[in-house]
């Protein structure tokens, strides 16, 4: 569990104004309060957090760094909690922001309960607490179950954010002492992991062999919730435009192109240009609609489309239907050449085929150092593809 609200709310106003009897009258504790509150963050963080000076206590570089995560984690609880009241700011703990986020994520206080290994009671008890600081309703009942109210998933949302940042605030003074601390957490598109993705994990890992990693595939909405709560550090793949929500950020970082491809030995494989016509006259196998490889497709065959289309998501599945029948298939060129020992690329140009490739990352993010040290690779991987 991270430290206490209230004691980091004290850490930022010490940090602020370097004196213990100002944090004391500014939290409205006594400065024993201040000191002791301080003592146990020193100790729960491992690190000296400040120096004192005859013009008093000023941060380390551990505590420059703490306080930098603190500030945005307590800024963005703070923002939504605007049009609550005041009482929740000072009476808030971590755990019952905890069961606040479980049971907005199940809507139900069992499966919360189940989720955070604590009593139902309990959970129920946190999350009412909480309602009662806020002065706010954030659950109601309905003939279909229990429903999260607005300011309950407000809270939820700056809670899981939160939490990261203080995540990263471990990670961030662990370095100090040589320690890796924390994880990457990457949301992997198809074509990222087709040998992107790879050389930027194998290069990153001759810098720091330890560091865990998790990859997680997905569809782009799965992964793109997933980065918007904080679960996700980066999303690599192909970008949507224009971008789908204000929170989040896109870097473009070279641009593929999108091809129609068969297995080797396929029929159309032994000419020297394939017309339009040859293409509808076969079935497909193409992704879902919702990605920009098949809006190209569509755009394609927007005067006439193939007769029989399978939709998929997995390239293995492509494959495989593609190496046992006459079918056709859409994929990114730098997938293609990956899949070269079965697939063949068709002897035609599709028109508007380059799509932007790139990172997607939340909007003000700060990286740790591992996390900007990836970032760094994956954009120097990414300059020897463009």
């Amino acid at each position: 569990m991270p430290a206490s609200i209230r004691h980091l709310r004290m850490f930022m106003t010490l940090g602020r104004t370097n004196s213990v009897t100002r944090t004391a009258e500014i939290n409205h504790v006594s400065q024993p309060a201040v000191t002791q509150a301080m003592a146990k963050l020193t100790r729960e963080c491992g690190h000296a957090l400040f120096r004192r000076s005859p013009q008093g206590l000023f941060l380390t570089e551990a505590g420059e760094l703490l306080h930098a995560r603190a500030t945005r984690a307590l800024r963005m609880l703070d923002a939504a909690t605007t049009d609550m009241h005041h009482a929740i700011r000072v009476q808030a703990t971590w755990q019952q922001l905890l069961s606040l986020v479980a049971v907005t994520e199940t809507e139900s206080f069992t499966l919360a309960a189940h989720r955070l290994g604590l009593a139902q009671p309990t959970v129920h008890r946190s999350t009412t607490l909480l309602e009662e600081a806020a002065g706010a309703v954030f659950f109601q009942r309905t003939v279909h179950g229990m429903i999260s109210t607005r300011p309950a998933l407000q809270l939820a949302q700056a809670a899981r954010l939160a939490l990261a940042e203080l995540d990263q605030a471990e990670s961030d003074m662990a370095t100090l002492d040589g320690r890796e601390v924390g994880r990457i957490v990457i949301g992997a598109l198809p074509l990222s992991r087709s040998g992107w993705l790879p050389r930027a994990i194998l290069a990153f890992r001759k810098l720091r062999p330890n560091f865990p990693f998790h990859v997680i595939d997905g569809r782009y909405d799965e992964l793109l919730l997933g980065l918007r709560r904080g679960e996700i550090d980066m999303m690599l793949g192909a970008l949507r435009l224009p971008t789908p929500i204000e929170d989040i950020a896109q870097e473009r970082l070279f641009d593929d192109e999108v091809v129609a491809v068969a297995r080797r030995d396929h029929p159309l494989m032994a000419r020297a240009k394939v017309e339009f016509q040859d293409l509808v006259a076969h079935p497909w196998v193409m992704p879902r609609r919702s990605t920009p490889l098949r809006g190209i497709l569509d755009a394609f065959f927007a005067e006439r489309s193939p007769a029989d289309v399978i939709e998929t998501s997995s390239v293995i599945m492509m494959r495989e239907i593609l190496r046992e029948s006459d079918y056709l298939g859409g994929l990114s060129r730098m997938q293609a050449e990956v899949e070269a020992e079965v697939l063949s690329i068709l002897p035609i140009t599709l028109p508007n085929a380059m799509r932007p490739i790139g990172v997607t990352i939340r909007k003000g993010w700060e990286p740790t150092r591992a996390q900007q040290d990836f970032l760094d690779l994956l954009r120097k991987t990414a300059a020897q593809l463009a």
